[in-house]
């Protein structure tokens, strides 16, 4: 396993979901509901922002591996799977959301994986739908997660209509991946 600075990112990413998600353990008298509420967001983000940071430094300073390139995404999917959860516990996102987009978190996963192992990954390349579908996760879940009024708008408004948006991307852009795997998919399995 490599070890350089865009890897270490990653792994930050990783370690960083059970401090989101301790956060909402630790008991009242601790912190305020609002500081912590703040404290998860703020650091979903900075997990988020390590997402982009470290695909950039990887390309940047040539050092993408086949290890980089199969962890990130599984701190991707990792990091919302596990926000997903506390927001549902927090009654923050509907129950159906989440399992549309956890389910094609999922799905896709181990569509690619599939497809890897019959040599034909190029099929289900990242295409535009799922960079969208990221970005639209990746503000909805800080807003919900942060569930307060900020500069006169409430993020709770905001993150509800943004999550909505991520899981009919979600649904499209699994759609469109299970269409493009078809034919290799139809051609092994018979």
């Amino acid at each position: 396993m490599p070890l350089n600075v865009p890897i270490f990112l990653t792994w930050l990413r990783i370690a960083m979901i059970p401090l989101v998600v301790g956060l909402f353990y630790l008991p009242d008298t601790w912190l305020s509901v609002s500081v912590r509420d703040t404290l998860a967001a703020v650091a979903f983000i900075v997990a988020a922002l390590t997402d982009w940071f470290d695909g950039w430094l990887a390309r940047r300073w040539n050092q993408t591996s086949a290890f980089g390139a199969f962890l990130d995404p599984v701190a991707d999917k990792l990091m919302v799977c596990a926000a997903l959860i506390v927001l549902l516990d927090l009654s923050r996102v509907d129950a159906f959301i989440s399992l549309i987009i956890i389910g094609r978190e999922i799905t896709i996963s181990a569509l690619r994986e599939w497809m890897a192992k019959i040599g034909a990954s190029a099929s289900v390349a990242v295409h535009w739908l799922g960079k969208f579908k990221t970005a639209a996760q990746m503000v909805a879940i800080p807003c919900l997660l942060y569930d307060q009024t900020l500069f006169g708008l409430s993020t709770r408004v905001w993150g509800n209509v943004l999550i909505v948006v991520a899981a009919v991307l979600t649904v499209w852009s699994m759609l469109y991946y299970l269409q493009r795997a078809w034919p290799a998919i139809r051609e092994k399995a018979g």
